[in-house]
């Protein structure tokens, strides 16, 4: 079979196709045949070194879908034949996050979704709705999950609250669509005027050019007559948590899930408990808030939004689009046809 590795050292020059056996199950693991995968950016950071110091070679990527091909002695939770995604934290089955859970992560600490066929536990997985295309239901074990567990769990999100999402990448978007479905507003920020109106197209009420608006928190806490906005999806990291602190109500919600702008800045501390600020570290999501979130996506039928998609022999250029920041929604990888 086909697998993706770095290989020798971190780099996307040290990116390499080459074959590998098929894995076969051994009692409590199916064997997936992998259809489709996408790419986050913690993806794009492992590959570069800055995900973590991993053993090499390593397959990376956590999402994707696919279908079970074999199944070893005693696996009862899925059959051959079911279309399933693994989960990004294949032992966080519940409950909430643990040493243990967050130890084994695919593409990580554990050979990833970049290859044709993936060995997992059975209770590594869960079923997807039929309504989904394999490309977007490749979509939802990283992201969606993030977002979901980010407003939904830990946000306690219900109709009429205003919710800030930072950009227009895939955690994002996903917060955008679980917020318009909860009956929420949603604030959209972005650098680019043509992906605001996209993100406008897809619900957003209010929208702010951070680049023409740098002190959009305030600018968002407008849109409220100065109340401040219940969340705030903070993907941006050292350089946006000001402001987002900025623009949250007294006992608003930062769910602080990402860093794409840094990991280290000065922060006024007077206004995190002033504004009696939740800040809620998110990694992702266990099994359970998994399966709870694919219940609501197929009640309200809530498409994945697909940027494009690159073969799994041109991974490298997946990664250097998603490096490049000009993707709206996700990133595909092809596996199989």
């Amino acid at each position: 079979m086909r697998a993706v590795e770095i290989q020798g050292a971190y780099g996307l020059e040290n990116l390499a196709l080459v074959e590998r056996d098929v894995p076969k199950a051994g009692p409590g693991e199916i064997v997936v045949r992998l259809k489709a995968a996408c790419l986050n950016f913690r993806d794009f950071a492992t590959v570069l070194g800055m995900g973590g110091q991993y053993k090499l070679p390593l397959v990376p990527l956590s999402d994707s879908v696919g279908v079970v091909e074999d199944a070893g002695e005693g696996v009862t939770r899925v059959a051959t034949g079911d279309r399933v995604c693994p989960i990004f934290f294949p032992t966080w089955h519940a409950g909430g996050p643990t040493i243990e859970g967050l130890s084994k992560a695919l593409g990580g600490s554990l050979d990833g979704c970049a290859q044709d066929y993936l060995l997992i536990g059975e209770d590594g997985v869960v079923k997807v709705p039929d309504y989904m295309t394999d490309m977007e239901a490749a979509m939802l074990p990283c992201a969606a999950l993030t977002a979901w567990r980010a407003l939904v769990v830990e946000g306690n999100l219900k109709a009429g609250d205003t919710v800030v999402v930072q950009g227009t990448g895939g955690v994002s978007i996903f917060a955008l669509q679980f917020a318009k479905a909860a009956g929420a507003r949603v604030i959209a920020t972005s650098s680019s005027d043509d992906k605001l109106a996209r993100a406008q197209d897809l619900g957003a009420d209010h929208v702010i050019n951070y680049k023409t608006t740098p002190d959009w928190g305030v600018a968002a806490r407008a849109f409220t007559g100065g109340r401040g906005v219940d969340h705030v999806v903070e993907v941006g990291g050292a350089e946006t948590f000001t402001q987002s602190l900025a623009a949250i109500r007294v006992g608003g919600h930062v769910a602080v899930i990402g860093l794409l702008s840094g990991v280290m800045k000065d922060m006024n501390v007077a206004t995190m408990f002033s504004q009696n600020a939740r800040i809620h570290g998110i990694t992702v999501g266990n099994r359970t808030q998994f399966e709870d979130m694919l219940k609501a996506m197929a009640l309200h039928e809530i498409h994945p939004v697909v940027d494009t998609t690159f073969p799994l022999e041109d991974l490298k250029a997946g990664l250097e689009h998603m490096g490049s920041g000009a993707h709206f929604g996700k990133i595909g990888i092809e596996i199989a046809g």
